[in-house]
């Protein structure tokens, strides 16, 4: 039985026009992630269990770091991270939080695309003074990002 709530699961899916190849190259390879994704990665590299960091790129934020720590890279089937969502004061400290993990996953979809599935779960670990707000944001910010990925890969 599922004993988790309705809002500590935020999942979204997209069929993207492209081989699951150019999909998996957009997730995987760091710097490009980073285009599309909105923060500078270009000097770093998505391994399992090594930390990936870098700076917003979106306007208003370019003073926020993106931290995350890859939890498992299966090639273009699966990528997945650990990070703290809607970590945007940059007065406080977060590491004392449980993260949430993010997992994109890839299957073959129709007319030879790729379906991209993108699940953040654990909300309910999070304080609660955070939980609803970071929730909220986050799922409108992968609205966003399933969006942007098709876009930057259809290119």
């Amino acid at each position: 039985m599922d004993t988790t709530s309705p809002t500590d699961r935020i999942e979204r899916s997209i069929v993207i026009k492209a081989p699951r190849a150019r999909v998996w190259r957009a997730l995987a390879d760091a710097a490009e992630f980073g285009s599309w994704f909105g923060v500078k990665l270009e000097e770093e590299a998505f391994v399992a269990g090594r930390p990936v960091r870098g700076y917003i790129t979106h306007p208003g934020y370019e003073h926020l770091r993106f931290e995350a720590r890859v939890e498992r890279v299966e090639p273009e089937q699966l990528l997945s991270f650990y990070w703290h969502p809607y970590a945007i004061d940059p007065a406080a400290d977060y590491t004392q939080e449980e993260p949430t993990l993010v997992s994109f996953t890839l299957e073959d979809g129709p007319e030879n695309g790729t379906r991209l599935t993108v699940v953040e779960s654990g909300f309910d670990k999070l304080p609660p003074q955070r939980r609803d707000e970071a929730f909220r944001m986050n799922g409108a910010g992968w609205d966003a990002q399933v969006i942007n990925i098709a876009r930057h890969v259809a290119g």
